[in-house]
């Protein structure tokens, strides 16, 4: 009975820790605690619905008072995109809403100020591209380092976007 009861236990959590922030179709509106930004992204493709669910996890990064702005939307549907918080900011959060006409999302980030960011553009770094079309994905910010901005571009006969990320090395993590 005892092994009954930790494997039930354990399924419920492994569960608990595959949830999403959205589901597909519907907005997503997701910010991590005061005093972290996003540490890791993940994102599933449904090729029925033409649009993601999406996942992060967060790292602590600055105060808990940090200065924080969500940025207005950087899109149009169908648009590709390129974003990029102030200097000594991160992306701490993002949303989004799906529009089944176009079948694409428009997104606004949340950036808040990082003590320690080096302003140097030498020690930042882009991605290449994450994902291929209607691929799920799952990405990583590299130790000692913040995300601080999100390129992507929408491909129709796919109805998908590709990413890339940019990041920069936080000297004092």
């Amino acid at each position: 009975m005892r092994k009954v009861a930790l494997f039930l236990l354990l399924n419920g959590l492994l569960a608990i820790g595959q949830g999403w922030q959205n589901e597909f179709d519907s907005p997503l509106s997701f910010k991590c605690p005061a005093g972290q930004s996003i540490s890791s992204i993940k994102s599933q493709n449904s090729n029925h619905h033409e649009d993601r669910r999406w996942d992060f996890t967060c790292k602590p990064t600055n105060q808990p008072n940090a200065e924080c702005f969500q940025s207005p939307y950087v899109n149009d549907f169908d648009k590709a995109f390129t974003f990029e918080c102030p200097a000594q900011h991160a992306i701490a959060g993002m949303s989004s809403y799906h529009d089944n006409y176009y079948e694409d999302r428009r997104w606004q980030y949340y950036c808040c100020k990082v003590e320690c960011t080096s302003g140097n553009p030498g020690k930042c770094q882009s991605t290449s591209y994450v994902n291929a079309f209607d691929e799920d994905f799952h990405w990583n910010v590299p130790p000692h380092s913040v995300l601080v901005g999100v390129e992507s571009y929408h491909q129709n006969y796919q109805e998908d976007r590709r990413w890339n990320y940019k990041y920069c090395v936080k000297p004092c993590l």
